[in-house]
């Protein structure tokens, strides 16, 4: 499920420092994206955030909540998303270091979400 109205406003101010990104609404979440590049998704008011190898151990640590994941066949399948800790709701300056992990995760993949429109255009995603 996306966001709620009371936290939808949290990830775009929190990650304003970010750059420009693009919340767009997809399979009942919202992905985050930049240049292109899907590195977050909001889902039932939580802000996850990609993982591999060098910073999943940080997430589950200090976390305490599980991936997005989905049963597939009789076993659960790991998104590679794990949501940000709540700490970091009341620490912006930390939670852009972990964003920037998140973000290194996916650095040179190709594009293929939606970017940011030019300015004085309309906009479809909202979180």
């Amino acid at each position: 499920m996306t966001a709620s109205d009371a936290f939808a406003a949290f990830p775009r101010e929190q990650l304003a420092p970010f750059g420009r990104l693009v919340f767009w609404r997809m399979f009942g979440k919202t992905g985050v994206f930049r240049d292109g590049v899907m590195f977050g998704i909001v889902s039932d008011d939580t802000l996850y955030l990609r993982v591999d190898g060098q910073n999943r151990a940080g997430f589950e640590e200090a976390s305490g909540m599980p991936p997005l994941a989905y049963q597939k066949g009789g076993r659960m399948i790991d998104l590679s998303f794990w949501p940000i800790p709540d700490r970091l709701l009341d620490e912006p300056e930390d939670l852009l270091t972990w964003v920037h992990s998140a973000r290194r995760v996916v650095a040179g993949r190709k594009p293929a979400g939606p970017r940011p429109t030019s300015p004085g255009r309309s906009q479809k995603a909202r979180v």
